[in-house]
Formats: C-alpha cells, structure tokens, sequence
C-alpha cells in the first residue's frame, strides 16, 4: 500500500502526516461551522415563514430587516468577507488564522444562504396544513412544529444537502488565506510548489466528500418524504 502511495503520490507521500491533518480539519470546519449555521438558519426561516405578508405571526418590520439583511450579505463575495471580517474574527476568536480563525467568517458567509434554502422548504409547505392548524385552534407555536418543521423534514434535509456541499467549497477558499484544511493542503503543495499529485488528490478528497453528503442527504429526504 505504502509502494502504490509513493508511486502514484510521490510528493504526497512525503507529507502524509500534514495531508490527513488537513481532512481532519476540513471536517472540523463542515461539522462546527454547519451545526451552528443550521440552528441560527432554523430560527431565521422560521422568523421569515412566520412573519411574511399573511403569515402566522405577520410583521414585516421583522421580516423586511431579515431579508435585507440576508440580500445584503449574499451579495458580499466570501473571499472579501473573510478580509471584511478579520478584526470582528480575530476579537471573537482570538485568531483569523487556522480552524479557530474559520468558523466564524464560514457561519457568516453560509448562514444568508441556508437561512434562504430553508425559508424555500417551509414555503413548499402546503397552506392548506397551516391554514387548518389555525382554524382547529393551534397556536403560532404549534403550527410551527407540527405543521412546517414536520411537514417540512424532506424539503428540509435536501436544502441541508445542497447547504454543507457549498460549505464544503467555502473550507476550501478558506485554505487561500491560510484557514487550514484541505484548500491550504491545495495551495501550500498544489500551486505554490506546483506539486500536480497534491493538487490532484485534494480534489478527490473534496469529490469524495461531496458524493458522501449527496447519498446521506438524498436518503434522508427519501426516507422523510410522505
């Protein structure tokens, strides 16, 4: 095995150590940067499903200052948000350098996109449910529960997957200004040693990654589908 790695990843293999550092870093960041994103997504959309024009609890004060806060932060490409962030980083994570320094600008850049993904799954919703939760007496609270995030599951667990696989692609831009991970593998051996086998192999990693989280997502929404 360790014959086939030097033959085939001759500079690679040289670093191994580093390499598998780097995939135990890039799960890091999906996993940290994700569950965060998911819980502060989650309570937006549910902010955004409730208080659009005629929903449960309507109050577009609330709703207009959530969209436009969103709009406003999608337009922002991740790269310059990264720089536009580093003092706030560096102050909440004392860092703005390695994983420590990543999770914080990766929830800011993949939350407005997951917050969006997940308005879109409660809209799939059908007004019918909502509209007969309300006349059998449930409350705002109830319906939110019982009616979009149960309702909801499938189309919850295929924009999830779309969500951690463009998550997946942000841990690699990370890598450009030094944040660890598979990205910073790419670039520290890939391009700027030119070493075309590490540059090669992190891609099969991120491709091995993202079939891995598609089958997961795509079963789930399966399973979850009435």
């Amino acid at each position: 095995m360790d014959n086939l790695i030097q033959f085939f990843l001759p500079n690679v293999s040289q670093v191994m150590d580093e390499f598998y550092l780097s995939i135990a870093q890039t799960l890091q960041m999906v996993f940290l940067s994700g569950l965060i994103s998911f819980v502060l997504s989650l309570f937006i959309g549910i902010a955004l499903i409730s208080t659009k024009k005629s929903g449960i609890l309507e109050n577009l004060f609330v709703f207009n200052f959530f969209d436009k806060v969103i709009n406003l932060f999608r337009s922002i490409p991740f790269i310059i948000l990264i720089a536009a962030l580093i003092p706030l980083t560096r102050l909440i994570s004392g860092t703005a350098v390695g994983v420590q320094g990543t999770i914080f600008p990766l929830i800011i850049g993949i939350t407005p996109f997951f917050s969006r993904q997940i308005e879109s799954a409660f809209n799939e919703v059908d007004e019918g449910l909502v509209e007969s939760g309300i006349a059998m007496g449930l409350s705002p609270f109830q319906i939110i529960i019982s009616v979009y995030l149960k309702e909801g599951i499938s189309s919850i667990a295929r924009v999830s997957t779309i969500t951690i696989i463009s998550l997946i692609g942000l841990t690699a831009i990370v890598g450009v200004v030094g944040g660890g991970g598979i990205g910073d593998f790419a670039i520290r051996y890939g391009y700027q040693q030119n070493q075309l086998d590490a540059t090669y192999v992190s891609i099969i990693v991120l491709l091995i990654f993202v079939s891995i989280v598609q089958i997961i997502g795509t079963l789930i929404s399966k399973k979850t589908t009435h």
